[in-house]
């Protein structure tokens, strides 16, 4: 059940985030929902973070990294490599865009 969760959430979160106009207030809260319900979802951690950078909301961002983090020491496990790399895509400089539906492009 809470795989299918997780997948609802990220994929609404992924359809507001996207397109020519999105609504990140709506992919915000998509993800976040689908966080309440399973906070050791990474893929939703990671849609949380693409979509506070692409907001410029730089301390959500922060916020979100270290919500993950905390995660993954409460629950003893290594973040997913896609986490990381999510998380160093988000502190970098290069544009909330260069990612989609939170994998990143080469």
């Amino acid at each position: 059940m809470l795989a299918r969760i997780t997948d609802v959430a990220h994929t609404l979160a992924t359809w507001h985030a996207g397109g020519d106009s999105p609504d990140l207030d709506a992919a915000r809260h998509a993800a976040l929902r689908g966080l309440d319900i399973h906070p050791m979802a990474e893929v939703l951690h990671r849609d949380v973070m693409l979509i506070e950078q692409a907001a410029g909301n730089t301390a959500a961002v922060r916020k979100a990294i270290a919500r993950v983090q905390q995660v993954c020491r409460h629950y003893d496990i290594s973040p997913e490599f896609l986490t990381e790399q999510t998380i160093q895509h988000v502190l970098s400089d290069r544009p909330a865009h260069a990612y989609a539906a939170g994998r990143p492009r080469p």
